[in-house]
């Protein structure tokens, strides 16, 4: 709680950040990436090694952005700051495990966006020099928060938002790799199935390059007999996973 206390009251962050909820579910992911480190690391592992595969094949390597940066956990930053001229992390919260990890590269660049705003995905990627867009377990996330806001005022927002960033990724120039949770299963102990959550509201993605599984909550994190397990996809290149998908 200290810990988790510090980061809120000296994490660098907007008034209106705060007020709207990022930095605190900021803090919380770094908290719970912290207990759930064993837990998490297969699924991070698959994430980091997906992105860094998404940089092969490029015609050039100017300029890298990862879009919903956070903690980096699932990030490559080694590999993409030796890969490319500059790297550019954009998130509206960029807490102290992050800052403290771009220290001393002069290519790598913070950013703070809301990623939710209309255009802000256009506005990063859409850079004539932007050679890679990373979006990586950031999609699932962009509705919580607004629709948390909006409560039952709204039932579609959820979707709209997904469709957006999804629409917003389409129209870029650059190769697009994202990585995003589909659904969440509620498990017992006995491996049966008490919950599901669609993540992505309805809103449907094309086969992916690969997918696989995320104990997002191990037993006793969120409750003792019960697990939160995330079904993963992931796309090295979202322009071609499109075209694939394309009636021919």
């Amino acid at each position: 709680m200290l810990i988790d206390l510090f980061h809120y009251l000296t994490t660098p962050a907007s008034w209106a950040h705060r007020r709207g909820g990022h930095l605190r579910e900021s803090v919380l992911l770094r908290s719970r990436s912290r207990r759930c480190r064993t837990a998490w690391a297969p699924h991070l592992g698959r994430a980091r090694a997906l992105v860094a595969q998404a940089c092969d094949g490029l015609a050039q390597a100017r300029t890298c952005v990862v879009l919903g940066s956070g903690l980096l956990d699932d990030v490559p930053l080694d590999h993409l700051a030796a890969r490319f001229a500059e790297v550019r992390l954009v998130d509206a919260i960029h807490p102290w495990p992050t800052r403290w990890a771009v220290r001393g590269r002069a290519n790598v660049t913070l950013v703070t966006d809301d990623l939710t705003r209309p255009g802000a995905v256009d506005a990063h990627g859409g850079d004539a020099t932007v050679d890679l867009v990373i979006s990586a377990n950031l999609l699932s996330q962009l509705p919580i928060l607004p629709v948390g806001r909006a409560g039952e005022s709204d039932d579609h927002l959820g979707g709209r938002i997904v469709r957006a960033h999804l629409d917003a990724l389409s129209r870029l120039d650059a190769r697009v790799c994202l990585v995003t949770d589909v659904e969440q299963r509620e498990e017992d102990r006995e491996g049966r199935l008490t919950d599901r959550l669609d993540l992505l509201h309805g809103e449907t993605l094309p086969p992916p390059d690969e997918t696989w599984t995320w104990e997002l909550a191990p037993f006793g994190e969120t409750a003792r007999h019960r697990r939160l397990v995330h079904r993963v996809q992931g796309y090295r290149d979202w322009h071609t996973a499109l075209a694939r998908s394309k009636p021919a």
